[in-house]
């Protein structure tokens, strides 16, 4: 396992070559998320609808990181290669990346 795509910097820098889930609620993913992020709320993960790529690594966001860990652990034992990002989206948002409304403007974390 790639232990760096625990780490928001790295998860942007490898944004091409993974997969970014985001596991919050539709009202979270609206007002701000990672552009081309997958979006699939954790109770969908938990009930096995998250449709990924099984052979490319998955990064696993929420807001601060406890939901994603519960999505993180229930791929793994299903066989992904997926990682918790230390932190959420309040770290990626913390070191500077961006994030993209629904509408394409400028998101936030809500």
């Amino acid at each position: 396992m790639n232990e760096d795509l625990t780490e928001a910097r790295a998860v942007y820098d490898r944004r091409d070559d993974i997969q970014i889930l985001d596991v919050r609620e539709l009202y979270e993913w609206v007002a701000g998320h990672v552009e081309g992020s997958i979006h699939v709320p954790l109770n969908a993960v938990l009930s096995g609808k998250e449709n990924l790529d099984p052979v490319k690594p998955v990064a696993v966001v929420c807001t601060v990181g406890s939901r994603s860990e519960v999505g993180a652990l229930m791929l793994r034992a299903r066989g992904f290669d997926a990682h918790n990002v230390d932190g959420g989206l309040q770290s990626w948002v913390a070191e500077g990346l961006p994030l993209v409304a629904d509408d394409g403007s400028p998101g936030r974390v809500a």
